[in-house]
């Protein structure tokens, strides 16, 4: 008899944002991957990303991966993804998974290298209002393109019982709250204390509160820190947040395990939220 698939969660590889934060590996850059009905989807490999999913508890074996996501093009979001693809197709010799990716990832200044790009069975360039069918009952939607200097897309992504939302890197926009609304986890990238410096393009602690107070999911997750959360204590920052807010929200940790759908006993290291390598 089969062995059942493992139950639906996703895994932080690294929660590391910005380059000061990645370049010292404060926090790892390893990106995130989801299992979903054994269906198994990895998001932003950043530098050292091959590292980490090897070296976890369990290990993630990239030979398993079953799509990548690329957010954007940048270093701390793509600085693996050429070896994710290669990876993940037995180097090249198994024509298998699917790349989605901004057009100009992959053509403007390609981050995965061009020869790799035909490895794949499927690629596909993420749009803004885009909607891909991965896996019968598992869907990825880029609803909004997002203010982060190059072509960049957060996504949200449904399965049986399973609805997150993640926020990547961008300027604060007004259309972030309708373009998120109604799903069960909300993740946030909040690099910094304190957003509005257009200088920088990120979101601050300050923007991911009012974005979680407006969309109100069971769970907000935040992740992605530069140097500003890491010195500050990204634990303080999202207990605050929960207590004004009245959303649980919990700092992710690099190797953190969150059960999907997202257990009610959050935020911090409670029921449900196991912590790995």
């Amino acid at each position: 008899m089969a062995a059942a698939p493992p139950p639906d969660h996703v895994k932080f590889l690294g929660t590391a944002g910005a380059r000061h934060v990645v370049a010292m590996q404060l926090r790892h850059s390893g990106g995130l991957v989801y299992t979903l009905g054994g269906f198994r989807l990895w998001v932003d490999p950043g530098p050292g990303a091959l590292v980490r999913a090897l070296a976890s508890r369990p290990k993630v074996d990239p030979a398993r991966v079953d799509a990548l996501l690329l957010s954007h093009r940048h270093l701390d979001h793509a600085g693996d993804a050429t070896a994710v693809v290669e990876a993940m197709t037995g180097g090249g010799w198994k024509r298998r998974a699917a790349l989605l990716a901004p057009a100009d990832a992959l053509d403007e200044e390609p981050v995965v290298f061009r020869y790799a790009q035909a490895l794949p069975a499927r690629v596909e360039r993420l749009r803004e209002g885009g909607s891909w069918l991965l896996a019968p009952g598992i869907t990825l939607a880029t609803p909004l393109a997002h203010d982060h200097g190059v072509e960049t897309y957060g996504y949200r992504l449904t399965a049986p019982g399973v609805s997150v939302g993640h926020v990547v890197d961008t300027f604060w926009m007004d259309a972030l709250p309708e373009a998120y609304a109604g799903v069960g986890v909300l993740l946030v990238n909040t690099t910094r204390l304190q957003g509005g410096d257009r200088r920088l393009l990120h979101l601050g602690a300050d923007d991911a509160e009012r974005l979680i107070a407006a969309v109100r999911p069971r769970l907000a997750v935040l992740t992605h820190f530069g140097m500003q959360l890491v010195r500050e204590g990204p634990e303080r920052v999202a207990l605050a947040i929960a207590e004004r807010t009245g959303v649980p929200t919990l700092a992710a940790r690099d190797g953190l395990t969150l059960p999907l759908p997202a257990p009610l006993a959050a935020p911090g290291r409670g029921e449900g939220v196991r912590e790995g390598s």
